[in-house]
């Protein structure tokens, strides 16, 4: 009797907890509306600030050995009326390394950003970016190299020697 009392007590709880778990889903609780929001505003650029004006913004390397770095010059102008303080150039991984004039480029002047790209254990396509952060009016400038790695052909194993056969 025992059993049956504490099977149908359980069976009741079980019962109780699931009806009470239908009627929370049921009767959803009001979503809150959301307060609205300003719509997110650009940066103030300044219209006197320098400005980029690359000779090509994509450098194609075309086919390119394994091996020797793939080097690229970005040559550039500032056709804008203050001068551009380059404040950092990093690739999009370590293979990609850029290197930037660190005085001022003052107006009407050209600059040069060098891109080196390791080829060294990179066979095939190369599609990398290099960032640069400035105070020209184009914040941030993204330059972009492109190309593919020939693999170094595969060396064949050179054959080891026979051991000599010991004399009679």
């Amino acid at each position: 009797m025992k059993k049956v009392f504490i099977t149908l007590l359980c069976l009741s709880i079980s019962a109780a907890a699931a009806n009470a778990q239908d009627k929370k889903a049921a009767t959803p609780a009001p979503a809150p509306t959301p307060a609205p929001q300003a719509a997110p505003q650009a940066p103030a650029t300044d219209p006197d600030a320098g400005v980029f004006k690359f000779k090509e913004e994509t450098h194609d390397y075309g086919e390119v050995p394994e091996g020797p770095l793939a080097e690229y010059d970005f040559e550039f102008k500032n056709t804008g009326k203050k001068p551009i303080v380059i404040n950092d150039a990093h690739g999009s991984c370590g293979c990609t390394v850029p290197t930037w004039p660190h005085e001022p480029i003052l107006p009407k002047q050209k600059g040069v950003i060098h891109v080196a790209y390791t080829t060294n254990g990179r066979p095939g396509p190369i599609m990398k970016e290099v960032t640069i952060n400035s105070n020209a009016q184009q914040q941030p400038m993204i330059l972009h190299i492109r190309g593919t790695v020939k693999a170094k052909p595969k060396e064949e194993p050179k054959p080891t020697p026979a051991p000599a056969a010991p004399g009679k």
